[in-house]
This record gives structure tokens, C-alpha cells and sequence, in this order.
């Protein structure tokens, strides 16, 4: 048996990703990836940056780090209220001036995709680890998608489990006996309890076992440090249960 650990979507909040890895170390699991989205909203994405590297985990690059790796002008999306669109160009622009060059270098290099292959006695086991899709990093692959295009994704990857994070909404969801899955988000969850979300793969020679794990963190005390910090309090409401 084997069991891995998968993060996504930490937005710079340092807390939360330290309650999330210091339960992945007490579980004992030491194969550990991200799916990126390691800055913006929160006051702390160098060192949530620091953080995966002085663990050494691989990092897929998200939205948010190519944006701020190669300064990509900031879109306005159609989905975003005019009050969160005002707030996400402050927000973004703060990362782009706090951000340091050596950890930009870091976001730059990140790979796209990546696919695991893992034996386990004598099955193996694919894994391929996206941050959006397999084309992208801004399309929105929710539970309720066609199973048509999951299906899709699962054949052109030629994978048992595909893994994906940019939605902050975790589910798991079977097709034709093999796994999607969206781990949720660790540090700007969308879910109404607001908690540090990641999932945990259990694999065995029978089967892949997945699990969502959801976790408490100080929520108010991230939402404080935002407040005295140069990044709108839209998103210390957010954390709150608000917008």
C-alpha cells in the first residue's frame, strides 16, 4: 500500500498550508504534490513559496503563479462582481510588487501537467496531476460536468485518476471505475465551511482509494493579517463566510 498526499490552490495563506502539511506529516504520508495557485489574496506568498520548497514539493503552475512568474496583464472575468474585480487588480498587484524575483524564477520553472506512475505489487497505477485542464489553467471543471468530457480527459491522459485543483470546490467522482477529483482548496476555499481541503490517494494492487480531507485553521487570524496588509478586505470577508 502506498498513500500520497495532493494540495492545490494555496493563495497565500501560509496557516492554512501549515495545518494542512503538518497533517499530512502526522499521517505519515510522504509523497506530497501541488497543483499550484501559491500566491494572491493572502499576505503571505513568499513564504507559502518558501514553504514548498524547503519541503521539496513538486508545484504544477497555476493561474495565479504564471501571472505573477511572467507579469500577464490581469483579465477581467465575467463571472466577478464589480466590487471583487476592483479588489483583484489591488490584490494582484500586490503580489506582483511583494513577490520576490527568486521566487518568480521558482513559479516559472514549475511544470504545466505532470503524470505519476505508481507499482504497487504488480499493477501499476497512472496519475495525471493538472491544475484547471489538460489545456489550460482557466477552465472551471466542476462535479457536475458531462461525464463525456471527464471520460475524455481520462483517455487522452491515459490515466486511472485525474487530479485537479482552480474550482476551490472539492468532490470525487467516479467514471467507468476510474477517478476525477478536485482536491479543493487549502488556503480560499469556496465551500461554505471555509475549511483547508486536500485529498488523500490510498493506492493497493486491488484499487485506488481516494479521500477528502477538510480542516480547521485560524480563519480570523488570516483574515486580520489581510485586513493590515495592502490587499483588500474583500477577501478577509470572503474567508468569513462572506461576498
Amino acid at each position: 500500500m502506498l498513500q500520497l498526499a495532493i494540495i492545490s490552490d494555496v493563495h497565500g495563506n501560509l496557516p492554512a498550508l501549515d495545518r494542512v502539511l503538518g497533517d499530512i506529516e502526522n499521517r505519515g504520508i510522504q509523497q506530497v504534490f501541488c497543483l499550484g495557485d501559491l500566491v494572491d489574496f493572502a499576505p503571505w506568498p513568499n513564504e507559502v513559496i518558501d514553504r514548498i520548497r524547503e519541503k521539496g514539493i513538486p508545484c504544477l503552475l497555476g493561474n495565479h503563479d504564471e501571472r505573477i512568474a511572467f507579469d500577464h496583464p490581469v483579465v477581467p472575468l465575467a463571472k466577478h462582481s464589480e466590487e471583487e474585480t476592483a479588489a483583484r487588480l489591488v490584490a494582484i498587484a500586490h503580489s506582483k510588487t511583494t513577490v520576490t524575483e527568486v521566487n518568480k524564477a521558482f513559479m516559472a520553472q514549475c511544470p504545466f501537467t505532470l503524470q505519476l506512475n505508481y507499482k504497487v505489487g504488480p499493477k501499476h497505477w497512472t496519475i495525471q496531476l493538472v491544475h484547471g485542464s489538460l489545456e489550460n489553467n482557466y477552465t472551471y471543471v466542476y462535479e457536475d460536468e458531462e461525464e463525456a468530457v471527464l471520460r475524455d480527459f481520462l483517455e487522452r491522459s491515459n490515466a486511472d485518476v485525474l487530479l485537479m485543483g482552480h474550482t476551490h470546490l472539492s468532490y470525487l467522482k467516479k467514471v467507468d471505475e476510474k477517478w476525477v477529483i478536485n482536491t479543493g482548496s487549502v488556503g480560499r476555499s469556496r465551500e461554505e465551511n471555509r475549511l483547508a481541503s486536500y485529498v488523500i490517494l490510498t493506492l493497493s494492487e486491488e484499487a485506488i482509494t481516494p479521500e477528502i480531507i477538510q480542516l480547521a485553521y485560524p480563519i480570523e487570524e488570516v483574515a486580520l493579517a489581510i485586513e493590515k496588509s495592502g490587499i483588500p478586505a474583500y477577501y478577509a470577508t470572503y474567508l468569513r463566510g462572506g461576498n
